[in-house]
């Protein structure tokens, strides 16, 4: 608004065309003032958009590039959902190799917290993916997305391939809960980020077939662990498992980024920070890479309060899962359905919740999640209603639909929340902040069994975060809504403000209106 007002009262400056003042008038002696409380005010805010802007990569797109939109492009759609799939296709799948892990530790005397360890080991791995977010950011605009998600798929298979030898719970917790999970990070996020680099039309079709590609491995796994875990025993399914990150490591070499780089904006950042010293520069470079503005803006603080609330209970069900149904219902055969139950209707969540997302204007999308919350709270209270085994299948179905929905819409919700030029940063921070409650979930669950002796009350206490979480994200666009109609008030104001400004004027001595009628 402010830059249109200056533009205005610009275009009636005569010595725009050509004439000359020899002394400037009212009217320009109160337009400089104006412009100077202008920069003053959004000096620091523009100087930081810049350089949120140059990190964001938007400088090396150029005036005349354009993405190939095919080519070697899909053979990068291939790498990226190879990396989506084994990832959380073995995260997913950790049901199995929970009961796994537990078999692998009998024979001794029964430990009454086996099941919060255990637990563990699975939730940490997921959790560190999360965690890591807001660091793989920075280490992928550093040193591109190539060199990051081979070096991440590297500590994804030393993790994995370690955990091969060693039957010790704690040492696990650092080769496949820390290794694998840090790793898997590192190597997930740069998959997304290279996509942009080869399709802008195509662009919603490479994505989409990334997630259908990666619920492939979710659906497959579990049925492929459970079929060579009983055959060759779980040293030797870590083993399989890590080569699954060892291609990854050589199709990750496939993340070649063809954006070109902009020496304009490279030699004006250089030239910015040369003009600075020691401490405004390291000022600088923090808030480019730890930028805390999104924090700013109320409706994001919610949003991301409401999701990390819910997802304390989300991750319980992949994890437990598979034991309920062994203690409940004797089912040591057909227990892998579940999981792959689950992989199906994600994928179809996923699929359709984009589809449903794009026909929902503006923050009306956080709806979707609402719903997605509240009905994933509510299957898993019916868990232990369940009294036979397909009615279990049955819940599966809508969990997995449940957890489409979720995380399909989160992009696009954090765009609509603060703007494309944050969204990067406002999604690495908001999942930071669900590593924590999406790691504490399962082994809380694993310890309510271990005095309980039963999941009952696990399942029922996991329903509750995300009908909590559902109702908090249920009122930032009541929110929003109220925050954009004071806005335009605010606007009508400054309006009203600035149309006496430009007619005063107007009437003043030595102004180019008096000065064309004399």
């Amino acid at each position: 608004m402010w830059d249109q007002l200056l533009d205005r009262l610009r275009s009636r400056d005569p010595r725009g065309s050509g004439g000359c003042s020899p002394c400037p008038s009212p009217a320009e002696m109160a337009l400089h003032k104006q412009e100077q409380a202008v920069s003053e005010a959004k000096g620091p805010k523009a100087e930081e958009d810049g350089e949120a802007a140059e990190a964001g990569g938007l400088q090396g797109a150029g005036p005349g590039f354009q993405p190939p939109e095919g080519g070697f492009g899909w053979i990068v759609v291939f790498a990226a959902t190879w990396c989506n799939g084994s990832i959380f296709g073995i995260q997913n799948s950790f049901g199995i190799l929970y009961v796994m892990l537990q078999s692998d530790l009998g024979g001794g005397e029964k430990d009454p917290t086996l099941e919060f360890k255990t637990a563990l080991v699975g939730a940490l791995a997921m959790g560190m993916i999360f965690f890591c977010s807001p660091i793989v950011s920075i280490f992928t605009d550093r040193i591109g997305c190539r060199t990051t998600a081979a070096s991440g798929a590297a500590i994804a298979f030393i993790g994995l391939l370690s955990s091969s030898f060693t039957k010790s719970l704690e040492v696990r917790y650092f080769t496949y809960g820390i290794l694998f999970g840090c790793g898997s990070s590192f190597a997930f996020q740069p998959s997304l980020v290279i996509l942009g680099h080869y399709f802008k039309h195509r662009l919603g079709l490479a994505n989409g077939i990334v997630a259908g590609g990666s619920c492939l491995f979710s659906m497959s796994l579990p049925f492929f662990l459970k079929t060579i875990g009983s055959t060759i025993g779980l040293a030797h399914t870590f083993q399989v498992l890590s080569a699954f990150m060892f291609i990854q490591i050589l199709l990750s070499l496939t993340f070649r980024p063809i954006l070109p780089p902009s020496c304009d904006s490279h030699h004006n950042r250089q030239d910015k920070l040369a003009s600075r010293n020691m401490k405004q520069q390291c000022g600088s470079q923090m808030r480019k890479y730890f930028n805390m503005r999104v924090f700013r803006r109320q409706t994001y603080r919610i949003w991301a309060f409401g999701i990390a609330t819910a997802v304390l209970g989300y991750f319980v069900p992949y994890v437990h899962l598979i034991k309920y149904v062994e203690e409940e219902f004797k089912e040591k055969e057909k227990e892998w359905i579940l999981l792959v139950c689950l992989g199906a209707t994600s994928g179809l969540g996923r699929l359709v919740s984009g589809r449903i997302g794009d026909c929902i204007p503006g923050l009306k999308k956080i709806f979707l999640q609402v719903a997605s919350f509240m009905l994933l709270g509510l299957m898993c209270m019916m868990i232990p209603q369940c009294h036979a085994f397909e009615g279990v299948i049955v819940v599966c179905l809508f969990l997995g639909l449940c957890d489409g929905f979720f995380i399909t819409i989160m992009a696009p919700i954090a765009f609509e929340l603060v703007g494309p030029m944050q969204a990067s940063q406002a999604i690495g921070y908001l999942l930071g902040l669900m590593a924590i409650p999406m790691t504490a979930g399962p082994p809380i669950a694993g310890y309510l069994h271990d005095y309980f002796g039963n999941y009952y009350l696990a399942f029922y206490l996991a329903g509750v975060p995300p009908i909590i979480g559902g109702l908090v994200l249920s009122v930032v666009p009541l929110i929003h809504q109220r925050m954009l109609k004071k806005q335009q008030m605010d606007s009508g104001k400054d309006k009203m403000l600035v149309s006496e400004t430009v007619m005063n004027g107007e009437l003043l001595p030595g102004c180019p209106a008096t000065e064309a009628h004399v």
